[in-house]
């Protein structure tokens, strides 16, 4: 079996924002939520059996105790982040497994789903929905793999390391010299990908570099590869058979109907 585990967050802020493109700053209440169960649909209907959707029902964690600048909710627009619940609450209804997280992020979610899933021995493939590049860490062989939807890649092992440098295990140790802008840490002043790359296929992870490498900078860069390092030990299930869809619960149709769109209402009267 293939188990699809896709980024609801990303994929609600990317159809918010695509929306825009045409509705004129006119922003439907339900729009983006309407855009992501369409993206879940057509991963059901070309196939997927087994899936689940990891949400951050906050954007703040763990990580904003450990960085004062780590990542935060602030400057989210309003009409955005009022999609945030009903995003969950309406993929509960479509029968789809979901984890909104708190104290971890969504990512992290995806990381646990990916670890759990590739333990099962009937799993054939673990496809990450995903474009962050902190997701690259998953990727192992051609097992666990990040299916980057922009690109329209398929990245195993081997296509992290071309595009990225370095090999998965090595991602956390890359962004934490080179800094991630998105979610908030500079890494280190005068590293770049180019520099961070031969050091880490030269030394290997930081904690193995020669002290005169980082020098004062070797605690700093430690701390920002914690931030940068996902968490795989979220309980989400046991089972693999816990993801796999049976179909909208009896909530689905209201749920469909109040958000608007007649491909999702006429889905609510299919059965699986």
């Amino acid at each position: 079996m293939l188990v699809h585990l896709i980024d609801g967050t990303y994929e609600l802020f990317r159809h918010f924002y695509g929306q825009r493109r045409f509705n004129q700053g006119k922003d439907k209440p339900y729009g983006a939520v309407a855009g992501v169960l369409h993206t879940v649909l057509e991963t059901i209907e070309g196939g997927g059996t087994h899936l689940g959707v990891a949400t951050d029902h906050v954007i703040e964690s763990f990580r904003n105790d450990l960085w004062p600048d780590y990542k935060t909710g602030a400057g989210i627009e309003r009409t955005l982040r009022a999609q945030f619940e009903p995003l969950e609450e309406a993929l509960q209804a479509m029968g789809v497994a979901v984890w909104p997280m708190v104290e971890l992020e969504a990512d992290d979610a995806l990381a646990s789903a990916a670890r759990i899933a590739a333990e099962d021995e009937r799993v054939e493939r673990v496809c990450i929905w995903a474009n962050d590049k902190d997701l690259a860490q998953c990727v192992r062989g051609e097992r666990v793999v990040q299916v980057d939807r922009r690109a329209k890649e398929i990245r195993d092992e081997e296509g992290v390391r071309k595009k990225f440098g370095v090999l998965p295990a090595l991602i956390p140790d890359l962004l934490a010299l080179v800094g991630d802008a998105q979610d908030g840490y500079p890494g280190i002043a005068g590293i770049g990908k180019a520099t961070a790359g031969r050091l880490l296929n030269r030394y290997g992870p930081i904690e193995d570099f020669p002290e005169s490498v980082l020098g004062e900078q070797r605690e700093r860069a430690l701390l920002f590869k914690l931030l940068a390092t996902l968490r795989s030990d979220a309980p989400l299930f046991h089972e693999v058979d816990e993801l796999r869809w049976k179909g909208p619960n009896r909530s689905w149709p209201d749920w469909a109907e109040r958000i608007g769109d007649r491909r999702l209402t006429e889905r609510a009267k299919v059965k699986p």
